[in-house]
Formats: C-alpha cells, sequence, structure tokens
C-alpha cells in the first residue's frame, strides 16, 4: 500500500504539467526505498528482479518488430 501512496505522491509533482524537480527527487526515493524494502522482504534481489523483467520484455518486443510501434506483443 505505501509504495502505491507514495507513487500517487511523485506523479503529483507532474500532475499540472508542471514539474516539481526538487519535490519529484524526495518522492522517487520514497517510491524506491518501499519497493527495496518489499525486495527484501521477498528475499529477492532487486537488481536480479530489473534483469530478469527486461529479459522477458525484449523476448517479448524484440526491437526489430517492436521499435516504432504500438501494437502489443501478442499482434507484432
Amino acid at each position: 500500500m505505501s509504495i502505491s501512496i507514495e507513487a500517487g505522491e511523485l506523479l503529483e509533482c507532474f500532475q499540472w504539467g508542471v514539474e516539481n524537480r526538487a519535490e519529484a527527487r524526495l518522492e522517487l526515493a520514497d517510491v524506491l526505498t518501499y519497493c527495496l524494502l518489499l525486495a527484501d522482504r521477498l528475499g529477492e534481489d532487486p537488481c536480479d528482479l530489473v534483469v530478469e523483467k527486461l529479459r522477458i520484455t525484449a523476448d517479448k518486443y524484440p526491437v526489430e518488430k517492436a521499435r516504432g510501434s504500438r501494437r502489443k506483443y501478442d499482434e507484432l
């Protein structure tokens, strides 16, 4: 729940098209902190999670097919 709340606060920094960079940095830090705490609680390495997800995404959206396209992976 905390990740969601902090993500909402981060979005507020951009809500009206005016970027509040200083505040956004602090809210991003809050989101990242809660994400890291969750990864720790799950016994997962955050870097491993990101690399795994990037591999999955690369397989779903091969560059040669997906570049410049808005189509979903099952439509490529």
